[in-house]
């Protein structure tokens, strides 16, 4: 024992490494783009501590966070190849695969977190996972960011008419074009590395994110109003290889479903907690500084403001697009 510790020793960490993954039956290569820090990277990490035990180490687990290995833009097509095992990218990067994701960009379509939830869990979640499971990948879970609030360097934004002209970043989402224009906003596609900057500069004049977006984006340094609206979601969904999955036993299948849903529920709490932490801060700075006015709507004005977005739904009731029946079972979800 202590030659072959010494040899190890003599080899370095990563070749040690590297035996230590030659005596599992099988590598799982988990790309991701956020920090370890993060609820998504803590259950990435925590997925890939969980398979490892439930498999009894016949799956090895490499979690590659920040980018280390591929970005979300690229992932896809690296899973096809099986280059990479399992991602967790965010739902619009699958928007040319399986469209119908766009569900989740509806605004005001789900109640609060718990909603939601259900909607991901029932038959609507697993509709759209079989969607994506057709076009080469296994989808697996959805995990959380959060909910969506709106800034904007204006004016206050209390009643959806106070909107009207205001420039607002969005990602690339036919959903979220409608929704801006719906209120009267001119919604202007921009990568989110570009945001900070635009606000400062006045190039737009707010956006939508999450606190957590907000907080470490330090959007909130570059905007004076901020509205809690909790109008639209942020999310993800976690895919494997086809050809990785179709390799596992039946048994190792097994273990797979079962780390992913322990690791679920981890993040989406973490999720929360998250959520809840980072507006403290925001918030902190706010009262500290008097340069951010927060303004949390009455369930009057969130009525307005969802009487205002929801007559978008009809233009997205064409099955290539999301499909009537996908959106009416999601409102319907108890």
């Amino acid at each position: 024992m202590k030659l072959v510790r010494n040899a190890l020793l003599a080899l370095g960490v990563s070749a040690a490494m590297s035996l230590s993954a030659s005596a599992a039956d099988y590598v799982l290569k988990f790309s991701h783009v956020v920090s370890p820090n993060t609820p998504k990277g803590k259950a990435a990490d925590f997925f890939a501590k969980r398979l490892e035990e439930l498999s009894k180490g016949r799956i090895d687990v490499q979690v590659y966070p920040n980018s280390q290995l591929y970005k979300d833009s690229a992932v896809l097509k690296a899973l096809r190849l099986n280059s990479v095992q399992m991602a967790c990218p965010s739902f619009s990067k699958f928007g040319k695969i399986v469209p119908q994701l766009a569900l989740f960009d509806l605004p005001f379509l789900f109640k609060d977190i718990d909603h939601l939830h259900r909607v991901q869990d029932s038959a609507v979640g697993q509709k759209l996972k079989d969607m994506v499971t057709a076009k080469g990948f296994v989808a697996l879970d959805f995990w959380d960011n959060a909910f969506k609030q709106i800034t904007d360097s204006k004016r206050p934004l209390i009643h959806p008419t106070d909107c009207k002209g205001l420039k607002f970043r969005i990602m690339s989402s036919k959903v979220l074009e409608a929704q801006f224009k719906a209120v009267g906003a001119i919604p202007q596609v921009m990568p989110f590395s570009e945001v900070y900057s635009a606000l400062q500069q006045g190039v737009i004049d707010g956006q939508e994110n999450t606190n957590s977006n907000i907080y470490t984006k330090k959007f909130y340094e570059v905007q004076k109003y901020m509205s809690l609206t909790n109008h639209g979601y942020l999310g993800y969904l976690v895919v494997m290889s086809k050809k990785f999955w179709n390799s596992l036993p039946d048994d190792l299948k097994a273990d797979v479903k079962q780390a992913m849903k322990e690791a679920t529920a981890k993040e989406r709490q973490w999720a929360i907690e998250l959520d809840k932490s980072q507006f403290a801060k925001i918030k902190e700075y706010a009262d500290k500084t008097g340069k951010l006015q927060i303004t949390k709507l009455t369930p009057e004005q969130i009525a307005e403001w969802k009487k205002a977005m929801e007559v978008i739904y009809p233009e997205f009731y064409d099955p290539k697009l999301i499909g009537k029946d996908l959106i009416q079972a999601a409102q319907n979800t108890k």
